[in-house]
């Protein structure tokens, strides 16, 4: 059976369960409630019906206008769910866009040096904190650096002491001035010398803590071994490292991502190029998840159209701190340029006309399945949605697929009861 075959078919069912939830008894409940031998009273047959039939019409007429669908029909109608973002109508741009990962909560992280890993201490997908070690590597020319700090440091601390010795020896004219002359130089030589390679060893990657724990290694310990960590806290998105693996200098075999927030890249039409500017409020739905929002907020605006689309590029930030968005996902953003108005907005076909002439929306109900008309006011129009001035406000939950399977059954169930009493 075909997909639209499913549906109609479970609208058929649908219209089934209204029909017998909007039904009337067949006895009005003083005829359920009469004691037994009692004679029925005469009545005017129009007069009486005439009379029943108008309040029983207004008894409906107040009634409030439910669907309760069973987890079947929801399973089959295309019914979806979102927030009504806030905006206006006459003051919202759609463009294509496309998601990335906030490149400022992005690590590229590999070695300084020519290293090979002797051990790898995560894997794709794990969370890893500041700080977290990511591999264990072994490089000859860190080894070779480690060793010539051992010695000049060595070296220093000599002359050092050497240096102050012959300063009080200086002070009690013990020595000549020209001795502590050659102390001192030898002195200064030394703590260049010190400061060369702690400088060196910086640039291989080594903090200020890791280079003073070089003296208070264990001696068994290889000078050669270092441990790569992460410097952001995320997820690791990459790891192209495997054990006895020789990496390179300009290679970064791990890539951690904290994929909490996404950069949106909005391609705007050059005709709409000047309402651009960073602060608007965004909101995207991609095609991989259609009954999802996000939202955000621009944050740079490209000084220059592509040459090939003529298109402006707009960045927005949005939240994701769901991971439902993926890096490389395309979809719609749609970009109010004006913010201060804050009305509802809903897809033009998630609002229905009811008696002709009165505009309605569904939303869920107390219940998993059930659904209730709420009567609104409609305001500008533009973009594919529509402004809610009344009956609904931003952020309330809405029916935007499948408003007009809901009204259908409604109404045909509708009619069915009438013609059931």
């Amino acid at each position: 059976m075909s997909e639209s075959n499913y549906v109609y078919a479970a609208i058929g069912v649908l219209l089934t369960t209204v029909s017998l939830a909007s039904g009337c008894d067949a006895s009005s409940p003083e005829e359920q409630s009469a004691p037994a031998g009692a004679q029925p009273q005469p009545s005017s047959k129009t007069e009486t019906q005439t009379d029943n039939t108008a309040e029983h019409d207004e008894a409906h007429a107040a009634k409030p206008r439910r669907i309760h669908l069973t987890p079947e029909q929801r399973e089959q109608l295309p019914i979806r769910v979102t927030q009504a973002p806030a905006g206006s109508a006459e003051d919202t741009i759609q463009a294509p866009a496309d998601v990335r990962f906030d490149a400022d909560k992005v690590a590229e992280i590999g070695p300084r040096l020519a290293s090979k890993v002797v051990a790898v201490k995560t894997d794709l997908g794990e969370r890893v904190a500041v700080g977290d070690p990511l591999a264990v590597l072994d490089s000859v020319a860190l080894g070779k650096a480690k060793a010539r700090y051992l010695t000049t440091t060595a070296q220093y601390r000599n002359a050092l002491a050497v240096y102050k010795r012959k300063q009080d020896l200086a002070e009690d004219k013990i020595i000549s001035q020209a001795a502590l002359d050659e102390a001192r130089a030898t002195y200064q030589s030394a703590r260049a010398s010190r400061r060369a390679i702690r400088a060196e060893l910086k640039l291989y990657g080594l903090t200020a803590d890791q280079i003073a724990a070089i003296d208070t290694t264990d001696g068994d310990a290889p000078l050669s071994r270092f441990t790569l960590r992460a410097p952001i806290a995320g997820t690791i998105q990459r790891r192209d490292a495997v054990i006895g693996q020789t990496v390179a200098s300009n290679e970064t075999p791990f890539q951690v991502v904290d994929a909490s927030q996404m950069w949106v890249m909005i391609h705007v039409a050059e005709n709409n190029a000047a309402r651009m500017q960073p602060g608007l409020a965004v909101s995207l739905r991609v095609r991989s998840l259609p009954g999802r929002r996000f939202e955000g907020t621009t944050n740079w605006v490209s000084e220059a159209l592509d040459a090939d689309s003529r298109t402006l590029t707009v960045r927005a930030v949005v939240d994701n701190t769901d991971r439902r968005l993926s890096a490389d996902m395309f979809g719609t953003a749609t970009i109010q340029t004006e913010g201060s108005k804050d009305y509802a907005l809903v897809p033009t076909d998630a609002v229905q006309t009811l008696d002709g002439d009165e505009s309605a929306v569904f939303v869920p109900g107390s219940e998993p399945g059930a659904f209730r008309v709420v009567p609104v006011t409609l305001g500008h129009e533009g973009n594919g949605q529509v402004e809610i001035r009344d009956g609904l406000a931003a952020g309330d939950a809405v029916v935007t697929g499948g408003a007009f399977d809901l009204m259908s059954a409604l109404t045909s169930g509708s009619r069915s009861a009438a013609h059931g009493h």
